[in-house]
């Protein structure tokens, strides 16, 4: 079966018309939410892993599990602030990531519960506000080990892991997230785009399982001034790599602060004939690794994306916290969203550069 000619699920046509009729609000971060609850290893152990043979502070994911009430909670602080959308807590829900912890057989169950805390606090916000729509998607993060680039610089040829590997990881993850209920799948912080390729295979495998297909969203992230992915493609040569899937959206995340990924943004905007995103960090991080862009800041910044026509969603990455989504939603509000590029027809190649043969 064709994933193209599979039927949309109903969340399609519901977040199409969000992203088309004003900007989007995308939560925040996660991680440095969990960091102001001051877990100990008792907290991510539970009862359930007590006895557990590797140290487990620092697997948020697993939260999901033994602090549920702490996730769900972080959930509904966004809500209340005016996301739109909230990530679940499962960007390092792969068995491949979580190998490190040695959960690798809690996957399943991990991203169902990630994708059902988050349902709950989605429901929870729409009770509380009658006629509100409130989304999940499910995250899906870039993993620890890549399909581009050897970890060994005296053997380039060298993969710690293999496309099938990947692509069989990738799928497990999706299949749990959407059996929990998530509204789309956002792969993102994609710093390879070969990692990435092999989750829209998984993904679409899934679907074809399924017989129903969901949004995808896509956000990569530029890992410096020189405005490249760390597998060293530019803005449009990812999008080139990426556009045959039909994404529901592409978009920046991430690594730089918003006014370092101005240029980008504005370079994705101009390309992509799909909905386009961007959650920036809070600012660069300073000596301590903490971020120190206000919330006032943080909106400056993405409500000149808006204004500029950028967007069709805004949100933030590390650093941020529902005040700065709070204060983005505010600062976008009554903007139009972006409307995506009708492109000529073309032959569109990628390496490290674009080429485009008209």
């Amino acid at each position: 079966m064709s994933s193209a000619r599979l039927k949309e699920s109903a969340s399609f046509a519901a977040l199409r018309e969000l992203f088309t009729s004003r900007i989007a609000i995308l939560d925040g971060a996660m991680g440095s939410m969990i960091q102001t609850y001051k877990l100990t290893e008792a907290d991510f152990r539970g009862d359930r892993f007590a006895a557990h043979p590797h140290d487990l502070k620092g697997n948020n994911d697993l939260l999901c599990l033994t602090r549920p009430e702490i996730i769900e909670e972080i959930h509904g602080r966004y809500f209340a602030a005016g996301a739109d959308i909230v990530e679940t807590n499962s960007f390092n829900s792969t068995s491949i990531s979580q190998a490190d912890y040695q959960t690798e057989s809690l996957v399943t169950e991990i991203n169902l519960a990630a994708a059902q805390v988050a349902r709950r606090a989605a429901r929870t916000a729409e009770a509380a506000t009658p006629g509100r729509r409130c989304f999940v998607a499910g995250a899906i993060g870039p993993l620890n080990r890549t399909l581009s680039m050897s970890p060994d610089v005296n053997r380039p040829d060298f993969r710690a892991v293999t496309w099938a590997q990947v692509v069989t990881a990738y799928a497990e993850q999706a299949r749990a997230l959407l059996e929990g209920g998530v509204d789309a799948l956002l792969v993102e912080t994609i710093f390879d785009t070969l990692n990435a390729k092999a989750a829209l295979f998984a993904i679409e495998s899934v679907f074809d399982e399924r017989g129903e297909r969901v949004p995808v969203m896509l956000s990569a992230t530029i890992t410096d001034q020189s405005g490249r992915t760390l597998s060293g493609q530019t803005v449009t040569a990812f999008y080139h790599s990426v556009r045959h899937a039909q994404p529901f959206s592409v978009g920046l995340n991430c690594a730089l602060g918003g006014r370092q990924m101005r240029p980008y943004v504005e370079e994705l905007a101009n390309q992509a004939e799909c909905f386009v995103t961007s959650y920036p960090n809070a600012g660069l991080p300073n000596a301590f690794g903490a971020y120190d862009e206000h919330p006032a800041d943080m909106a400056a910044v993405l409500a000149d994306f808006a204004r500029a026509g950028f967007v069709n969603m805004v949100g933030g990455c590390c650093g941020s916290t529902p005040d700065h989504i709070r204060a983005i939603a505010a600062a976008v509000r009554g903007i139009a969203p972006r409307r995506p590029v009708v492109a000529a027809p073309a032959l569109r190649l990628s390496g490290l550069e674009p080429l485009t043969v008209a």
